[in-house]
């Protein structure tokens, strides 16, 4: 492995409880990260030695998947003890280390709590399982069979089949919207939502500075056990699910998104506020998105930002797309709170999946710098790393597993980041990494981008800067979303500050005419056009327009 990088001490993190509102949060997935003692799994330490990495991007915080004690059959998705660190990960000490350093360098720290199931094999479970009237009987979604034997409703398992699974023990049914290795917790139960609080305490007094929660819609379910009603096939929308598992064919009414949510969310909000910490809810939901992003975000009684899918597309967002998106923002959400994607670890990387040259990759990282809300990038998107080509052999992700060759499953995405060329692995590992190094990343290293000043690495830096730059992209309002064939134009203002942005969304040249009034053409650094004598915009293939002006 490397040399440990010198820590440079940056801005230390500062008490202000709002630091989320347009945020950038960089999501670290730990196992692909960096491994520090040479297991070929990445680790605690392994993260805290990149830090300066990250930090050198200028983003607010970094987002870490889970890290807690875990069979691994979700790959840490699914948790055995909430409050312990997965030793192929290191330990709580570690864990401290990674977040007095990630202070050190004006870097705020989130964790991505699991609270909708746990494992199978956590001692909650277990005894809960055990039988029908031990103390924790209660705290897991247990339901009788129908008279024939059958799940006691027609839920669906996300990943495939239905979502009950028999237990001889109990002769009972459990909940799992995922693998049956991952029982729902019954968010009916007082008991459980105190636990699940404490978790939340124990890690806030360990100093993390907010969550990333796992499918938070999920939490509560229908008490009834009503069955959901069937879709029809134009109404499908497949964004937390492909389209070849029918649990796309289902609208979801009853399984998640329950109107109790929120109570247990106001409830988690109050005891975050303590501490000036943000929680970032991932919403599942393919029919309703946007509506419960503004339920849930709306005002300062429940989450502070919502994880968007709407721009984890599986096509590149046209003009015309991102301001329907937009629109709908301020139809569906109106005071809800944002916080946009193109990658994450559950889907293929958006330069593979929007089929994009890496000018388009530049443009619409400048876009999402300038849309209202907060923003994630995900570990090697800085770098443009396409999506890793894997065997069947070489899968470890049970989703790719069952559903392979339609679906190949999220493992394209989680192979090792890239820290240099010239050593094993790419720097990633002295072992045998879990999954393989992809020899496409190797031209894309964190050191050869360093060295090349056209990099898109520094456009991201650029870019970040940019945002922070001005209050008017950080925090302000978004008005007058327009388009003008395949350009996309708005504004955004904050008190006495205003941002013209438009964005060539083609390969193809274009020209609008410019914004009236007295405006100073800004972000040149980003690729930006000025207006022009004929008193219009021209643009190349893919390019922004940036410009500003004070009233």
């Amino acid at each position: 492995m490397t040399e440990q990088q010198p820590i440079e001490e940056g801005a230390p993190v500062k008490n202000d409880k709002d630091w989320w509102r347009g945020a950038v949060i960089y999501q670290v997935y730990p196992r692909s990260f960096q491994d520090s003692n040479g297991d070929g799994i990445g680790d605690l330490l392994g993260i805290a030695q990149r830090l300066p990495h990250i930090a050198s991007l200028g983003v607010d915080a970094v987002w870490i998947s889970p890290f807690f004690r875990s069979p691994m059959k979700d790959f840490g998705y699914d948790v055995s003890d909430y409050c312990d660190v997965d030793p192929m990960f290191g330990s709580l000490a570690d864990f401290d280390v990674l977040i007095e350093t990630a202070h050190m360098l004006g870097l705020r720290v989130l964790i991505d709590l699991v609270m909708s199931h746990s494992s199978d094999q956590h001692p909650w479970f277990v005894e809960s399982r055990s039988s029908r009237d031990n103390p924790r009987a209660t705290w897991y979604v247990w339901a009788d069979a129908k008279p024939d034997g059958t799940p006691p409703n027609n839920w669906l398992s996300i990943f495939g089949g239905s979502s009950w699974q028999w237990d001889s023990t109990r002769c009972q049914y459990y909940l799992h919207n995922f693998l049956t290795s991952q029982p729902d917790l019954n968010f009916h139960e007082p008991e459980v939502q105190e636990a699940l609080l404490e978790v939340a305490r124990f890690w806030l007094d360990r100093g993390v500075d907010g969550f990333r929660l796992d499918t938070v819609n999920f939490y509560v379910h229908d008490a009834q056990l009503r069955d959901n009603p069937p879709l029809p096939p134009e109404e499908r929308n497949p964004i937390t699910a492909p389209a070849v598992n029918p649990y796309t064919w289902q609208n979801h009414l009853y399984d998640k998104t329950q109107p109790e949510n929120l109570e247990f969310l106001a409830r988690l909000r109050t005891l975050m506020d303590d501490y000036n910490a943000a929680a970032v809810g991932e919403v599942g939901e393919d029919q309703r998105g946007l509506e419960v992003l503004g339920d849930y975000t709306r005002g300062d009684e429940h989450l502070h930002m919502s994880y968007a899918f709407e721009l984890l597309s599986d096509h590149a967002p046209t003009a015309p797309y991102i301001k329907q998106v937009m629109d709908d923002m301020e139809e569906k959400a109106p005071g809800g709170w944002a916080c946009w994607a193109f990658s994450n670890h559950d889907v293929m990387r958006h330069v593979t999946r929007w089929h994009i040259p890496e000018a388009a990759a530049r443009m619409y990282t400048t876009l999402m710098m300038c849309l209202r809300g907060s923003a994630c990038i995900y570990q090697g998107e800085e770098l443009a790393l396409p999506e890793a080509e894997l065997r069947y052999e070489d899968l470890q992700d049970p989703y790719g597993k069952l559903f392979w060759p339609a679906f190949k499953g999220r493992d394209g995405a989680r192979t090792p980041m890239v820290w240099t060329r010239e050593e094993h692995n790419g720097g990633f590992s002295s072992g045998l990494p879990w999954l393989p190094v992809s020899q496409d990343h190797l031209h894309r290293t964190v050191a050869e981008q360093e060295a090349d000043p056209a990099a898109i690495l520094h456009h991201y830096r650029r870019a970040i800067g940019f945002r922070h730059a001005h209050s008017a992209l950080m925090q302000g309002s978004i008005e007058d979303v327009e388009t003008h064939g395949t350009v996309l134009s708005f504004r955004r203002r904050n008190g006495n500050e205003e941002l013209f942005c438009a964005f060539n969304v083609s390969a193809d040249p274009a020209a609008i005419e410019g914004p009236a009034g007295q405006w100073r053409q800004v972000g040149v650094e980003l690729g930006s056009t000025g207006k022009a004598p004929d008193g219009k915009l021209h643009f190349g293939p893919w390019q922004p327009a940036l410009a500003l002006r004070y009233k």
